[in-house]
């Protein structure tokens, strides 16, 4: 990655409709949205809801499926000069596998992200990526069929990220993306009813980032293989701390709703911070949080 600024799935469409705001090469990654195995038309509106210093979505992961990607979209994207890296969906792990099978034909593509927070149909709706059993299946069997760069993106909505990241190390991962968003709602009162038609959407923003740094921080610490920190990041001062905290590489989501460059000020805001500070590489930055001094009073 020529910086280690990327796009979040869902939040940058399929690259091309940020192209007339700025140079989209000089993004490090471009994530594109959920792309599932068949055409999904998504939830009923509403699906988004702003909330204090955040967002609420449950827009149902809302695409054409691969084929539709494959035949369509790809040819479009496949010579922007960044990474494009095809977000993976599923509700059962025959879904993920043969979408991932797809994606790995496609030789411009040189990673996927597999979203396992979705939520599982043959075990009662739970999301693969709330426990170690179904998060490892789900890995080991697209693991199989695809031989490029595996990041699998972690559900927060568990007691135990560290736990979970574990596993699909074991599993065969090459890295973890998190978090996915936080479950929450927002209700109006006035209305009495809840403000998304599905009462329950995922949390993002600024409101979710020092629950992203713990969990971030918990898991770089756990795992071997590099950690992409994201949630509620705004600002080149908020990327660094995911950096900080062990991420080697950041997603930048809901910012690209208030400002389409962001991502492109956070890389060069990294840059003037490794200027300021004397430093060469952005990778002399990952893990160097000092670990404040416990103190008894």
């Amino acid at each position: 990655m020529k910086n280690p600024v990327m796009t979040a799935s869902g939040t940058f469409g399929y690259g091309e409709e940020f192209s007339d705001f700025m140079d989209i090469s000089r993004i490090g990654g471009i994530i594109v949205k959920g792309t599932t195995l068949n055409h999904r038309e998504g939830n009923p509106y509403p699906r988004m809801a702003e909330t204090p210093s955040g967002m609420l979505n449950a827009v149902g992961l809302q695409n054409k499926g691969v084929d539709y990607f494959a035949q369509h979209i790809y040819p479009r994207i496949k010579d922007i000069d960044t990474n494009m890296i095809v977000n993976v969906s599923g509700s059962t792990i025959e879904d993920y596998v043969a979408t991932a099978e797809k994606v790995n034909a496609l030789d411009k593509i040189p990673a996927i992200e597999l979203n396992i927070s979705c939520p599982n149909v043959k075990q009662g709706g739970m999301a693969f990526g709330t426990s170690c059993t179904s998060a490892t299946n789900v890995v080991e069997a697209v693991r199989k069929v695809y031989n490029k760069t595996l990041i699998v993106k972690l559900s927060p909505n568990v007691s135990n990220i560290a736990e979970i990241a574990l596993a699909v190390e074991a599993a065969g991962a090459d890295s973890v993306s998190l978090i996915n968003t936080l479950l929450g709602m927002a209700i109006d009162a006035e209305k009495r009813t809840p403000i998304l038609s599905t009462i329950t959407g995922g949390l993002s923003g600024p409101c979710v980032k020092p629950v992203a740094l713990r969990m971030v921080w918990q898991v770089a610490k756990a795992v071997k293989i590099p950690v992409i920190g994201l949630g509620g990041i705004m600002t080149a001062t908020d990327a660094i701390e995911f950096l900080l905290a062990g991420a080697t590489a950041v997603q930048i989501g809901t910012a690209n709703f208030i400002d389409p460059t962001t991502t492109v000020k956070v890389a060069e805001g990294i840059n003037d911070y490794l200027e300021r500070h004397g430093l060469k590489c952005v990778s002399e930055l990952v893990g160097k949080l000092k670990d404040a001094p416990i103190t008894n009073h």
